[in-house]
């Protein structure tokens, strides 16, 4: 699995003009899925999305974990993290994993999150989706699990 994390100061993302997910300051997780995951990739990620230390302290420095603030996460699904783009123009998807497949393990995510305490937001898997965000630092990072 792959998680595109972006620190934010507030995001929310839209079907249809309506909102189905906003958060003030957190983080804003854009979540892959590739064949070879399973519920245990899931729930690792998770944990390393909760405990990585990209928050600011009091000194402004990027000491604190989300799970030690008040901060939420937006985690909407993406199966475009797996797109191959090494040959031609056009991204073959080949190792982004089919939606009986991933939709499953980004819900595992999602409450393996909120086991661990977070308060998590969600867009809606495999709808055609707008994310809006301001990007605090700007802090982006790419994990893989």
């Amino acid at each position: 699995m792959r998680a595109l994390i972006q620190r934010v100061q507030r995001a929310e993302v839209r079907i249809d003009e309506a909102v189905v997910g906003a958060i003030g300051a957190g983080l804003c997780v854009l979540v892959g899925v590739t064949h070879a995951d399973d519920a245990a990739a899931a729930a690792k990620l998770a944990r390393k999305v909760w405990e990585l230390r990209i928050m600011a302290d009091d000194a402004g420095l990027m000491n604190l974990a989300v799970s030690e603030t008040t901060g939420s996460l937006l985690v909407i699904s993406q199966f475009t993290l797996y797109g191959d783009t090494r040959k031609g123009r056009r991204p073959s998807w080949g190792d982004a994993a089919r939606p009986e497949q991933a939709a499953p393990l980004v819900d595992a995510f999602v409450e393996e999150l909120r086991t661990l305490g977070a308060v998590v937001e969600t867009g809606r898997f495999g709808a055609d989706m707008q994310v809006e965000l301001v990007n605090d630092g700007p802090v982006t990072l790419l994990i893989e699990v």
